[in-house]
């Protein structure tokens, strides 16, 4: 079924569904941010969704996705979170470089061309995608008409999406295996005293939306003559929002923000397209050896870092996915991990990546000869 309003309530379904999991059976404890990405990726597998071509789907990431962003920071206190930001820059920053690294490490043991003279921008997208989220993926692709290509373009982004998937539930392992201080997963406790579970006024909700919507409108108005990514605009917004105790004070904010990540996680999961990837033949080997060896290096590099600067696993892990996933992914797994003061670093170091995985992207397609 392709019809968007069937596409849609399958995906809160999924989201529902996964809750449900949480709260009553022994996956509590994996988050309901895995979950929801493995739950739909089995439906849409099953044919229940489409795995791609939805505009549900461009939906959820043009609008769900930052709204979610505005809307988990409208509760952010800035002095809270002083400590954590400058180490999650620092490891932000080197695992950028270990992406870059790893296409470059992908690229050499890969023939000279594996991908025909569109070779130097599949590499650019690969190191934008994995250094700030799939928003650079597309901008890349869209500049050097990768888009066109057919086989080419789907390939990468079942490829992109699913490596990305799977290195949420990485991230979620990691650092419980490496012992990071890794708290109780927030928004996945059934008790009573969740900050997730609140109740939410039609008053509070409307300006709620009121307040998303209208600075997602400033944010692109104001994108283009400043030069500064939307996505940063919004975010700023948001912060300064906060710091205004009517703004702080409204019911909600927690509960609606947490909802659009989770549809936003869901998305994810639905575009992990098993069979486009088994039917990619040699071509879809070459692809996952550059998108393996630029997350391999950029985890190698993230948690390495860590350990010889005596930095807890948890905001390599954070740090990690920020490049990775983006600030949407980064910011679930802080939350999903229990660590409520990475929330807001992780948001702005995937905003810091938006922008330079872009640049980085086109540097590098542009290096080797696009």
């Amino acid at each position: 079924m392709t019809d968007p309003v069937f596409v849609a309530a399958i995906l809160a379904a999924c989201v529902l569904a996964s809750q449900w999991l949480v709260d009553h059976t022994l996956l509590r404890h994996a988050g309901v941010a895995l979950l929801v990405i493995v739950v739909t990726a089995v439906v849409s597998n099953l044919g229940v969704i489409p795995t791609s071509g939805s505009p549900v789907y461009d939906g959820v990431f043009g609008y769900v996705a930052p709204l979610s962003i505005f809307w988990l920071l409208l509760g952010v206190n800035l002095r809270a979170v002083l400590e954590a930001g400058p180490k999650l820059l620092v490891l932000f920053l080197l695992g950028a470089l270990g992406t870059a690294l790893g296409v470059a490490l992908a690229l050499a043991l890969l023939s000279d061309a594996p991908f025909g003279e569109q070779t130097p921008a599949m590499a650019g997208m690969f190191a934008a995608t994995y250094i700030g989220g799939s928003a650079n993926f597309n901008a890349i692709a869209l500049h050097y008409d990768i888009v066109q290509t057919g086989p080419l373009y789907a390939g990468a982004m079942a490829v992109d999406s699913g490596i990305t998937a799977v290195w949420m539930a990485a991230t979620i392992a990691l650092p419980r295996w490496l012992g990071g201080t890794v708290g109780e997963s927030l928004g996945d406790d059934a008790s009573a005293e969740d900050p997730d579970r609140e109740a939410i006024a039609p008053r509070d909700l409307a300006v709620l939306l009121a307040l998303g919507l209208g600075c997602a409108w400033v944010s692109g108005l104001l994108a283009g003559p400043t030069g500064l990514p939307s996505m940063l605009i919004l975010t700023s917004l948001a912060l300064v929002l906060a710091q205004f105790r009517v703004v702080a004070n409204l019911s909600g904010a927690r509960s609606v923000g947490m909802f659009a990540v989770y549809v936003f996680l869901a998305t994810i999961g639905a575009l992990c397209d098993v069979a486009a990837l088994g039917s990619l033949g040699a071509l879809g080997g070459r692809l996952a050896i550059l998108a393996v060896a630029a997350v391999g290096m950029n985890g190698l590099v993230s948690f390495g870092a860590a350990k010889l600067l005596r930095m807890d696993p948890v905001l390599a892990a954070v740090a990690s996915q920020a490049n990775v996933g983006g600030g949407t992914t980064a910011l679930a797994l802080a939350r999903s991990l229990g660590r409520a003061d990475l929330v807001l670093p992780a948001v702005l170091v995937g905003s810091v990546g938006t922008a330079l995985g872009t640049f980085v992207g086109f540097l590098l397609a542009g290096w080797l000869g696009a």
